[in-house]
């Protein structure tokens, strides 16, 4: 099997040059292995395909993963073959969205930094997630219905969010958001950026103030994998076939069973596990990860 390390530079500040690559082939040099072709530009300065002659280990991952943070590069490697996802799943909270819904919920109710910080050790895998999901939710009783519009309003789509979308959609891709947070907030994400289907948590409502409590079955990283598993049976895919992205402990199930699982701005218990991560560049990076030129990318 062929393999390929695609570079993507964050930004024009941080341009791609031949010396990155050069140093790089020492490096891959280094652990027994060599470039099989010229570099591909997908976009000039800014992504570039180098084959390489097998699959980069771990220890080769983090060692360009190091010498590439100074300059603000991401790195993925990948398989050539099934390089083109058909199906994506995507986190919704600090992946296609900036914030943490919840935690920005909770801010109405005056307890965002407490809310906040019980998210926070369970995207690092602290935390029992349905536990930890009861805990914030039953915080928030009394709060009114109309909370969870205002939240929506201020709620931004992260930077690459609506190209990755599009790009994918127009490649005949089946898009999903999967998110341990609410409904209210997936259904209307997913309608705005094009996602074929959302699943999420629902919270119970009654007179129009949240009763502090999520109904059942919860949706958390083993129901996650399901819809992974689910969508590929259904539409008859391999999982090779598959590329998940998203940011927490939540998400590794799925990030670790796709055939590109990637690590979008992530938290550390993430970073030690997937070696594919976008940490300084947008979500777009995940089309240049797939082989996408920017040509391909505007013309659509």
């Amino acid at each position: 099997m062929s393999y390929v390390l695609t570079l993507v530079a964050s930004d024009e500040a941080h341009p791609i040059t031949k010396s990155h690559i050069k140093e790089i082939g020492k490096i891959i040099d280094f652990y027994n292995l060599s470039f099989t072709a010229q570099p591909v530009w997908l976009a000039q300065t800014r992504a570039v395909d180098l084959g390489i002659s097998d699959k980069a280990q771990g220890a080769l991952i983090a060692h360009l993963h190091e010498y590439l943070a100074a300059f603000k590069i991401d790195l993925f490697c990948n398989a050539v073959e099934r390089r083109r996802k058909k199906l994506l799943l995507a986190d919704m909270d600090s992946t296609i969205v900036s914030s943490e819904t919840l935690d920005e919920l909770a801010a109405f109710a005056g307890i965002k930094d407490q809310v906040a910080e019980i998210t926070r050790r369970a995207m690092e895998g602290q935390l029992d997630f349905h536990d930890a999901l009861r805990e914030r939710v039953k915080l928030l009783k009394g709060l009114g219905e109309d909370k969870l519009q205002e939240t929506l309003d201020a709620t931004e789509i992260n930077p690459g969010a609506r190209t990755l979308i599009r790009v994918m959609k127009a490649h005949n891709a089946t898009c999903i958001l999967v998110s341990g947070g609410f409904t209210f907030f997936t259904g209307a994400i997913a309608n705005e950026l094009g996602f074929d289907h959302h699943f999420g948590n629902h919270l119970e409502i009654k007179d129009g103030q949240l009763t502090g409590q999520v109904m059942e079955p919860i949706q958390d990283k083993h129901a996650k994998l399901a819809c992974l598993n689910r969508y590929v049976g259904e539409l008859g895919i391999h999982t090779a076939d598959v590329i998940t992205i998203g940011d927490g402990a939540n998400d590794l199930p799925m990030l670790k069973t796709a055939g590109l699982g990637i690590g979008y701005h992530a938290k550390q218990t993430v970073k030690d596990e997937i070696h594919n991560l976008i940490q300084y560049g947008d979500l777009s990076a995940a089309l240049y990860a797939q082989g996408y030129s920017s040509q391909q990318i505007g013309n659509v």
